[in-house]
């Protein structure tokens, strides 16, 4: 079977950032992605969960360009960033090398100040990496990926590392940049919790598909202790098939 990728500019078919179809990927016997369809429109932010090896960082990294489908097409657009559950920095780069490094343009001194004072970081510009606490260094990656404004922000498990309170801090300022910036966003998580408070549908793959989706009220945002919260926890939850 004839596999496919291709980037275009904004506006994909038919209106989408990213259009998935008959997706397969296979590790030598192992089959990870047996025919996956999956749309993004744009400026929707869409989070991925599923149990562990299930696909989803597979399916990112050939949404993302890191690697390429067996068969079936992917659509993505040419100005995509990813952030991975690691930083990434560069430990022999100062924190404004870092974020400027995939962006060259005329005005990146200008972009990368204005990208590290969105993520909070503007009096960080000449630290070292290793100076950085996991919350820190993960708002620069943050910044690194906002600084070429990206048409899709790839997120694979971005606060994985983190603890619980510099997480919810960092779902507080991805919301914020997001409606700065309005790119899709593609999350991939294992935490329900997380998918809900920041994604407007939530796609749950199973078996190397997307099993269910799920389309996420904004009132079911408010508060984690809200009567549709606790529902959408629950049905995500059953889909995974974890009962509490």
């Amino acid at each position: 079977m004839t596999a496919a990728i291709s980037s275009r500019r904004r506006g994909t078919a038919q209106g989408r950032i990213v259009r998935a179809r008959g997706v397969q990927r296979a590790f030598g016997a192992r089959t990870v992605l047996r025919g996956l369809d999956l749309d993004v429109g744009p400026g929707e932010f869409v989070a991925l969960i599923g149990a562990s090896g299930c696909g989803k960082t597979t399916l990112l990294r050939l949404i993302g360009g890191l690697d390429q489908p067996d068969g079936g097409s992917i659509e993505a657009p040419d100005r995509r960033a990813v952030v991975f559950q690691e930083p990434r920095l560069l430990p022999w780069k100062r924190v404004q090398a870092n974020v400027g490094v995939i962006y060259q343009g005329a005005d990146r001194k200008e972009r990368v100040r204005t990208a590290l004072a969105e993520v909070g970081l503007d009096d960080h510009q000449d630290a070292w990496p290793i100076q950085l606490s996991g919350g820190q260094a993960q708002r620069v990656a943050l910044a690194r990926a906002l600084v070429t404004d990206p048409e899709l922000l790839l997120l694979d498990e971005p606060f994985g590392a983190l603890d619980a309170l510099t997480r919810i801090r960092m779902h507080g300022l991805v919301q914020q940049l997001v409606a700065t910036h309005r790119p899709a966003v593609l999350l991939v998580t294992h935490d329900v919790d997380e998918a809900i408070v920041l994604a407007d549908r939530v796609a749950v793959m199973r078996d190397g598909r997307i099993a269910a989706q799920h389309h996420i009220p904004a009132e079911a945002k408010r508060s984690r202790s809200d009567r549709q919260f606790a529902e959408l926890r629950e049905l995500l939850l059953a889909e995974l098939g974890v009962a509490e």
